[in-house]
């Protein structure tokens, strides 16, 4: 049995796995305004109801910055009271088991590599489309989590006249075409056809993004999760119309495109990062 927790700005939901299967969720609220030891001891609430003898490893993906050997919270922006927070060191000598901590994509990597499509590529991207956007890599079958867990911010990466988060994440419509991404997506259902061209140019901008991942990288796929990826029907004709200027395309031609909506994939993903150190 292994607990995996995902530590959000407004929630916590911890869950156990057993066998790679997911047997019983908590989810409770953060109270991020509290001080460090308040927000610690709001997650030690949510753990003790899961908590049994038989757990043998706790995962925790957080979305911040992570020294990742001492399992050390540099920085979260939801959770301001948790600098240079030593999470790994406090909840091992509060249980007494092993404790893994990481950036929150580089668990949604680990979750689809060890939970969802993932587990048939030995190498891929894994990108999170929400807010912002994110992503985890993994090579030859591990993550790759590099300075701080920062490794696959892509988000960050200067294009146009912002960066890809701007085009990529929940501000290309909202700030760029004056709707929500859900209200474009029902307007879609409805046969909009200035919506599903909305759609369309944010695949294109997303399909320059996995452009440059394959120019970086070479993996076998791309995956692609989080909260904008439920419209991946729609906007995928856009990535495929970038994918096709790709100039090497018999290097982009085997690269696969993949949607992993897999329930639950933030506590999966941080239960895989027990399995990732094995």
């Amino acid at each position: 049995m292994i607990i995996g927790i995902d530590i959000g700005g407004t929630s916590i939901t911890c869950g156990t796995v057993v066998e790679k299967k997911l047997t019983e969720t908590v989810n409770i609220p953060t109270q991020a305004h509290l001080d460090a030891d308040g927000v610690f001891n709001i997650l030690l609430s949510g753990i003790d109801k899961l908590m049994t003898k038989e757990v043998k490893a706790i995962g925790v993906g957080v979305p911040g910055l992570i020294e990742e050997s001492e399992g050390r919270v540099l920085n979260i922006n939801n959770i301001p009271s948790w600098k240079n927070f030593p999470l790994k060191e406090r909840l091992e000598a509060h249980y007494g088991v092993p404790t893994f901590v990481n950036n929150d994509a580089n668990c949604f990597a680990l979750g689809t590599k060890h939970f969802g499509k993932g587990e048939k590529y030995k190498s891929f991207v894994a990108i999170v489309l929400g807010t912002g956007v994110g992503a985890g890599i993994i090579i030859n079958d591990k993550i790759q989590s590099g300075i701080l867990c920062s490794a696959g911010e892509v988000g960050c990466i200067p294009y146009l006249d912002a960066d890809y988060e701007a085009y990529c994440g929940s501000a290309f419509f909202s700030e760029l075409n004056g709707a929500s991404g859900k209200e474009l997506a029902d307007r879609v259902a409805k046969g909009d056809v200035a919506a599903k061209e909305v759609f369309c140019s944010y695949g294109n901008h997303l399909g320059s993004l996995i452009s440059n991942l394959i120019f970086t990288l070479s993996p076998e796929a791309i995956i692609l999760g989080g909260s904008i990826s439920k419209s991946f029907d729609v906007f995928e004709p856009g990535i495929r119309a970038a994918l096709d200027r790709f100039p090497f395309p018999v290097i982009s031609s085997k690269v696969e495109i993949v949607h992993d909506q897999l329930d639950n994939i933030a506590v999966l993903g941080a239960v895989g990062l027990y399995y990732n150190s094995l």
